[in-house]
């Protein structure tokens, strides 16, 4: 298995973007990507489009997106994981190289979401778990699953409402510096608590917003990496996966996702590091209990201690883990099919020392991680990076 880099990567504003068409969204990551990495389309093999297409109007969208990017007649594949349908885009890339079947290869995710009105994409994605037996029968959707998570946390670990809530005042803070963010505003505790009710102790601002958006990142193999002089390669250390039953009631513990544990557990492996080493995370918090969780799952803190770390701000840049200081999904945004790649965006950003001021991660071991989940813990991918 051969060594693979990111060389390039790009980002889209997020937001509600009815001005661009879907091609037009992921030509902005693309565009950026191939003038980051300092190449063109012809030096690129295979394209991967990541896409769940379930929320607009172009249900098939891999060829189209392929063809407006200037990519034809390489590729594309498509993929879909719902939430983590970016990482899974990075993976099939990261193996085409890693195997020797590409030099290089362009992965690009892209959604628009807002085309469809919130309880539809609510009802789509209720969808996303097992729809027969737990949103046919009881309408069971994305903040009720994760719901479900945060009162057994409560009820185990004391966690409050209030932990949930700094958590979104750290994100919204890390969203209103980063020009690329749907929101890009502060938050209270206060204004969390209050914000509206949507599935108890889940509230509006605890919520990721419905969003339009792409991200793409380049690939290379080293002798590619040679070859286009790239100063700065982010090399892809070790990727781990790993899924849960779709079926939430056939689980046996609702304060930790297994797939993220496992996924953790064969990431850190491949890479041959421990959870300590990591500096910077972007960690999937759809939900703010999600990413408190994503704390115990991932190492950071033993379990039950994940409400102690954000009390103490110990995720915020210069803490003992920085955890998405992009503004993460909560403020950054949540295209599913771009989600992923949007973190590696940022952590490529962040391990090159791109970033100015609060938004950069003081690094001395320059070792990344991204967590990117689908459904409710249902599939997990983790990936971590190393300059």
């Amino acid at each position: 298995m051969r060594r693979v880099a990111v060389i390039g990567v790009g980002q889209s504003l997020y937001g509600v973007r009815s001005d661009v068409t879907m091609q037009e969204l992921a030509w902005e990551a693309v565009k950026e990507a191939l003038e980051d990495a300092g190449i063109t389309q012809r030096d690129v093999d295979i394209s991967v489009v990541g896409n769940v297409g379930t929320r607009g109007y172009e249900l098939m969208p891999a060829q189209p997106v392929n063809d407006y990017i200037g990519m034809t007649p390489k590729g594309p594949i498509r993929v879909e994981m719902a939430c983590a349908t970016g990482l899974v885009a990075l993976t099939v890339g990261y193996n085409l190289i890693a195997s020797g079947s590409a030099e290089v290869v362009l992965a690009v995710g892209v959604e628009k979401m807002t085309e469809v009105d919130t309880p539809t994409s609510l009802a789509v994605g209720g969808r996303a778990g097992n729809y027969l037996w737990e949103f046919h029968f009881y309408g069971t959707t994305m903040p009720a699953g994760y719901a479900l998570y945060a009162t057994a946390h409560m009820a185990k670990f004391g966690t409050t409402e209030e932990h949930m809530a700094l958590v979104a005042v750290k994100n919204h803070y890390y969203g209103s510096l980063n020009p690329k963010a749907h929101f890009q505003h502060t938050v209270t505790v206060e204004e969390v608590l209050k914000s509206r009710p949507i599935a108890w102790p889940i509230k509006l601002l605890d919520s990721s917003p419905i969003s339009d958006g792409a991200a793409a990142a380049i690939l290379a193999s080293e002798d590619a990496v040679r070859k286009y002089k790239i100063d700065t390669p982010v090399w892809i250390a070790g990727i781990g996966y790993a899924n849960d039953t779709p079926l939430l009631t056939r689980r046996k513990d609702y304060t930790t996702f297994q797939a993220t544990r496992l996924a953790a557990e064969m990431a850190y492996k491949k890479a041959g590091i421990e959870p300590r080493d990591v500096e910077v995370a972007n960690v999937h918090d759809a939900f703010t209990i999600a990413e408190i969780i994503a704390y115990e799952d991932l190492g950071f803190v033993k379990k039950g201690e994940g409400p102690k770390l954000i009390a103490e701000g110990q995720t915020y840049a210069g803490g003992k883990v920085a955890v998405n200081i992009d503004g993460g999904l909560k403020a950054k945004g949540h295209p599913l099919g771009a989600t992923g790649l949007g973190m590696i965006y940022e952590l490529t950003k962040q391990l090159r020392e791109e970033r100015s001021g609060p938004r950069q991660a003081p690094l001395k071991k320059y070792i990344a991680l991204a967590h990117n989940v689908a459904g409710v813990g249902h599939v997990s991918y983790v990936v971590v990076l190393r300059r």
